[in-house]
């Protein structure tokens, strides 16, 4: 088990024992005690959602040392996660981040599973990363709940779906919590840490530590409507859109003046693009839905796109049309 688990176990509960008058020595004998009894035993990590969002994650956490089984109704969803997970190691061992032992030993510790009851049933961690709809989590929620072994820690992925609503659809609200990675998981840093309603003291800073443990900076939040990442960001993305929907300037216009002007790595239509179009118009109904505020409301050019099946990179066009296999990339409007 990762080592700074236990450390921060250690660090927090001699400083609580030490501000009550324990002695430093006995505050260590008392940690000693406990044997890192929650720690030692998370060892299993199960991931549902072989997609972005899901092999990003599952790579993490077997790059940091857990067992780790990704979960997917399409095998061949599976493959191309285990291949794009893959590729991601080889492009940190070219980088110099791991050498080619700790790539073996990540691809080692992974496995894959289509039966989602038999995959999490021995699983400390559950973290579901399917796709961004409401309807579809809370059935995920129902089967898990009822497989899950006690004490396990159920985590979502979501990026604005409420984490009280999901908890609801369980008998244990309070194992339940947000884990909400930026994509791509392996490079970004952020975990958005969402309490429901009913979230315990102990699963929120299980997983604070957990997500410190394999190298992010976990950021607690509360439970609101795209809780802060994306109640900051989809609605600047939906403002592009009309802007471009309303004919104030073309993509490549709109994305240049937030590169140049506003020092965004990408401009607001192409990571449009690479969020997925269908992702930003579920988060955005969301938004509209929950605070119920007109200027939430989803362009209607992001609806027809959809609508087209046009959702960005994923589908070769969105805002640009892609080519496969190449960076390359041209404005469609």
């Amino acid at each position: 088990m990762d080592w700074r688990c236990c450390f921060l176990l250690l660090i927090s509960s001699q400083q609580i024992l030490l501000s009550k008058g324990t002695s430093e020595r006995g505050a260590f004998s008392i940690w000693y005690k406990l044997d890192c009894q929650y720690f030692r035993r998370m060892k299993e990590i199960a991931v549902i959602g072989a997609g972005t969002m899901g092999n990003g994650i599952a790579h993490v956490f077997a790059q940091h040392g857990y067992a780790v089984t990704l979960v997917d109704v399409q095998s061949a969803a599976l493959e191309r996660a285990l291949s794009t997970i893959a590729k991601n190691l080889d492009r940190q061992v070219a980088k110099g981040k791991i050498d080619e032992g700790q790539k073996s030993e990540t691809l080692r510790r992974l496995s894959t599973a289509t039966q989602l009851d038999e995959a999490i049933r021995n699983a400390d961690l559950i973290v579901e990363a399917a796709t961004e709809n409401q309807e579809v989590k809370l059935n995920i929620f129902k089967q898990i709940d009822a497989a899950a072994k006690d004490g396990a820690i159920l985590a979502t992925n979501t990026s604005s779906i409420s984490i009280t609503q999901i908890a609801a659809a369980t008998q244990r609200p309070e194992a339940v919590i947000g884990m909400h990675f930026m994509n791509p998981v392996p490079v970004m840093k952020l975990v958005e840490v969402i309490r429901g309603y009913a979230t315990s003291d102990q699963t929120n800073d299980q997983v604070v530590a957990l997500s410190e443990a394999i190298g992010k900076t976990p950021v607690e939040v509360n439970d609101y409507p795209g809780f802060v990442a994306n109640r900051i960001l989809m609605p600047m993305i939906n403002e592009a859109i009309y802007t471009l929907w309303q004919g104030v300037a073309k993509v490549e216009a709109i994305d240049t003046v937030m590169m140049l002007g506003m020092a965004h790595p990408m401009g607001p239509l192409h990571l449009a693009d690479f969020i997925g179009l269908d992702v930003c118009l579920s988060i955005m109904r969301v938004l509209h839905q929950g605070l119920g505020l007109a200027k939430y409301a989803p362009c209607p050019l992001l609806v027809n796109m959809v609508a087209a099946g046009k959702l960005g990179k994923k589908t070769g066009e969105g805002f640009y049309r892609y080519t496969p296999g190449s960076k390359e990339k041209v404005a469609v409007m």
